[in-house]
C-alpha cells in the first residue's frame, strides 16, 4: 500500500514538473500604453525646458492660509465620499491578497465518521450480516485532499492582474476624490472670502448712501431739490440695502455647504481671513503634458481601467485552451473506531490528473473572447478621451490665468476712477454743480466696479486651484 502511494506522488511531481514548465505560456499580449493625442507642451506654460509642475508641491504648502489649512485637513479626515472610497481600497487590498495565493493548491482536511444500517431484509443487510456478524456498517475516514490547477496559458495569472489593477484603480480613485475634495474646499472658502468683501463693499456703499439722502433732504428743505430728488435717492439707498441680505444669505449658504465638504454639521466658518491677504503665486510651471498623465488621478484611474480590459481579453483567451486539474489525497479509513488510527493497515492515497478541453458551449468562450477584445478598444478610447479633456482642462486654466490677470489692471484702474468720480461728484453737488442723479451714478458705477474688482480676485484664486487640480496636485 504505502509503495502504491509512494509512486502515485511520484507520478504527480512529474506532472507538476511538466505543468511547471508549460506554465511558461501566457496567451494575450501584455499592457503597453497606446500612442496618446498629447502636445509636446501646454500653450502659455512659463518655459518647455522647465519639467517642474505646481503639482507636486504638497497641498500645505500650496495653500498657506491656516483656515484653509484646517478645512482641507478636516475634509481629508471626515469627507464621507472620500472615507467610502478608502474603504473601496481597502476592500480590493484584501481580494489581491486573495489572488497573490491563487496558484497555490487548494488543502482541505476531512474528517468523518458514519454508520449505515441497511435492513434486514435486503440484499445489503443480509450480506453485512453475514460478512460483519452485525446489522450495521461503521466507517471512519481521516483524509487530507488536494486540488490544484495548473497555469499553463497564465488564466490565473491573468486574474491577478485583474484583480491587482482593480486595487491600483481604488487607490487612484481615492487620490482623484481627495484632490477634488482640497479644490471644492478651497473654492468654497475663497467664494466665502468674496462674499465677505462683497458684503464690506456694501455696507460702505450704503453709508455713502445715507449721506447722500440727509444731503438730499436738507437741499429739499431749503428749496433746492424736488421732492422727487429725495425719492429717487431713497430708491437708490434701498437697492443697495437689499444687497446685503441677499449677500449674507449666501455666505450662510457657503459656509453651510463647506461645513458638508468637511463632514461637519451646518455652522460658521470662523477665524477666516480676508481676501485682499491672499496672495496669487508668481510661478505657475505647468510642467509636461506627459508628466501630466502619469500624475493626475483620475487619467491613471482610467488607464488602470484599459489594463484591466487587457488582461481580461487574456483571461477569456486562456479559456479557451485546455484545463489540466490534479487532485490527491490521503489519509486513515476504518471500518472499526479502535483500528482507525492503525498505520500502515488503514493508510490509504488517490491521486488523479484532468485535462480538459471545451469543445462546443454554444459560442460562449468565443463570445466572450471577443467581447473583452471590444471592451480594450472602448478603454483605450476611454483613457484617450480622459488624457483629452485633463489636456484641455489645464490649457483652459493657464489661458484663464493670463486673461485674469488682465482684467485686474483693467478692474482696478476702473475703481481708481470711479471712486474719484464719486468724490467729485459729491463735492459738485455740494456746490450745486451737479445733480442728484450724476452723483447716483457715480455711486452705482463706483459700486459694481468694487463688486467687480472682488469677483476678478476670487477667480483669480478659483484658477489657480482649478490648474493645481487639473495638473493631479492635492493627494500628496
Amino acid at each position: 500500500m504505502t509503495t502504491i502511494i509512494t509512486n502515485s506522488y511520484k507520478h504527480i511531481a512529474v506532472a507538476l514538473s511538466l505543468a511547471a514548465l508549460l506554465g511558461a505560456c501566457k496567451v494575450g499580449k501584455n499592457y503597453q500604453r497606446p500612442e496618446l493625442p498629447l502636445p509636446q507642451q501646454f500653450a502659455d506654460s512659463v518655459s518647455f525646458a522647465d519639467t517642474s509642475s505646481i503639482a507636486d508641491i504638497q497641498w500645505k504648502e500650496f495653500f498657506t492660509d491656516p483656515a484653509l489649512q484646517s478645512l482641507i485637513s478636516k475634509g481629508i479626515t471626515y469627507n464621507n465620499n472620500l472615507q467610502a472610497a478608502i474603504k473601496r481600497m481597502d476592500q480590493a487590498q484584501q481580494q489581491v491578497r486573495q489572488a497573490k495565493l491563487l496558484q497555490l493548491p487548494e488543502v482541505n482536511l476531512q474528517i468523518q465518521g458514519s454508520i449505515n444500517r441497511p435492513s434486514d431484509n435486503s440484499l445489503n443487510g443480509l450480506s453485512i450480516g453475514t460478512f460483519l456478524g452485525k446489522p450495521y456498517v461503521e466507517n471512519y475516514v481521516t483524509s487530507l485532499n488536494f486540488s490544484w490547477e495548473a497555469d499553463i496559458w497564465g488564466r490565473i495569472r491573468r486574474q491577478q492582474e485583474i484583480t491587482i489593477g482593480t486595487y491600483l484603480q481604488q487607490q487612484e480613485a481615492v487620490k482623484a476624490v481627495q484632490t477634488q475634495l482640497i479644490s471644492d474646499i478651497a473654492q468654497g472658502y475663497y467664494n466665502l472670502l468674496m462674499l465677505d468683501k462683497q458684503l464690506e463693499i456694501t455696507k460702505n456703499n450704503l453709508l455713502l448712501n445715507d449721506s447722500l439722502v440727509l444731503a438730499t433732504r436738507a437741499l429739499r428743505d431749503g428749496g433746492s431739490v424736488t421732492t422727487l430728488a429725495v425719492q429717487q435717492v431713497e430708491s437708490q439707498r434701498q437697492a443697495t440695502a437689499l444687497l446685503i441680505p441677499q449677500l449674507e444669505e449666501s455666505i450662510a449658504l457657503q459656509e453651510n455647504a463647506l461645513q458638508l465638504l468637511t463632514g461637519q454639521n451646518p455652522g460658521k466658518i470662523e477665524g477666516r481671513s480676508s481676501l485682499n491677504e491672499q496672495t496669487l503665486r508668481e510661478q505657475l510651471s505647468a510642467g509636461l503634458p506627459i508628466a501630466m498623465v502619469s500624475r493626475r488621478p483620475d487619467v491613471r484611474s482610467s488607464e488602470m481601467a484599459l489594463t484591466i480590459a487587457n488582461a481580461r481579453v487574456g483571461l477569456q483567451q486562456a479559456n479557451m485552451y485546455p484545463a489540466l486539474n490534479i487532485t490527491a489525497g490521503g489519509g486513515l479509513e476504518s471500518f472499526k473506531a479502535s483500528n482507525w488510527f492503525s498505520i500502515p493497515n488503514s493508510l490509504f492515497g488517490l491521486a488523479s490528473g484532468t485535462i480538459l478541453q471545451p469543445i462546443f458551449q454554444r459560442r460562449t468562450l468565443k463570445t466572450n473572447f471577443e467581447v473583452a477584445k471590444l471592451q480594450r478598444e472602448e478603454a483605450v478610447i476611454n483613457f484617450r478621451q480622459s488624457v483629452l479633456q485633463a489636456t484641455s482642462e489645464v490649457s483652459n486654466a493657464l489661458v484663464r490665468t493670463a486673461k485674469l490677470r488682465e482684467q485686474r489692471g483693467i478692474a482696478d484702474a476702473q475703481v481708481d476712477i470711479l471712486r474719484q468720480a464719486v468724490h467729485n461728484a459729491q463735492l459738485l453737488f455740494k456746490s450745486d454743480m451737479a445733480n442728484y442723479l450724476e452723483v447716483i451714478t457715480a455711486q452705482t458705477n463706483a459700486l459694481q466696479a468694487e463688486l467687480n474688482v472682488a469677483t476678478i480676485q476670487r477667480s483669480q484664486l478659483g484658477v489657480v486651484v482649478e490648474l493645481y487640480r487639473s495638473l493631479g496636485g492635492g493627494y500628496k
